[in-house]
């Protein structure tokens, strides 16, 4: 891979970064404590507003998750060994790492 496609993926993966960021700062207020004020609210309003705050959560977690995945990358990318497979060595596909920057195994390692 040469310097210029080293250079993309670079900005592909900060740009995917700056996006989960945003994401995180918009979904800040759905993991709030939920109040439980019986005046306020029904039973079910209760409810809702439970599942809306574990599934702002569970959103939470996986873009902590995706933000992992692409500093990883971009340690790798420091270290030069940014698009090969980290099981066998060969290259990975310019276009699996198009779709997917964050992505450590070729296709054929990856499906195990």
């Amino acid at each position: 891979m040469n310097d210029s496609e080293l250079a993309k993926f670079r900005e592909i993966i900060l740009a995917r970064m700056q996006e989960l960021e945003n994401e995180d700062a918009l979904g800040q207020a759905g993991q709030a404590t939920v109040q439980l004020d019986q005046q306020a609210v029904g039973r079910l309003s209760r409810m809702d507003a439970l599942q809306n705050q574990a599934m702002a959560k569970a959103n939470h977690a996986r873009r902590q998750a995706q933000k992992t995945r692409l500093t990883a990358a971009l340690a790798r990318l420091e270290d030069g060994e940014y698009g090969y497979c980290e099981d066998c060595g060969d290259d990975i596909a310019t276009r699996r790492l198009e779709l997917d920057p964050a992505a450590a195994k070729c296709i054929q390692c990856a499906r195990g």
